[in-house]
């Protein structure tokens, strides 16, 4: 099991341990909402964890073409 796996996974029971203990409605709707923006956050920067190079190689690529002459 990879990280993001086990983190989607932490954030799913989190989530239902949220849903089971907090009765107050709106303190429970804002725990799940941050849940989620963690969730999405690690989804979307999975990218930048399993290939970090990528990026670094596409900032040098870039600073190259700006900095050639016209």
């Amino acid at each position: 099991m990879n990280r993001l796996a086990a983190a989607l996974i932490a954030y799913v029971v989190l989530g239902v341990l949220t849903w089971l203990t907090i009765t107050d409605t709106k303190l429970r709707v804002g725990t799940l909402v941050i849940l989620a923006l963690f969730a999405v956050k690690s989804w979307t920067r999975r990218k930048d964890v399993m290939h970090p190079d990528d990026e670094r190689n596409a900032d040098k690529a870039e600073a190259q073409r700006v900095s050639e002459p016209m």
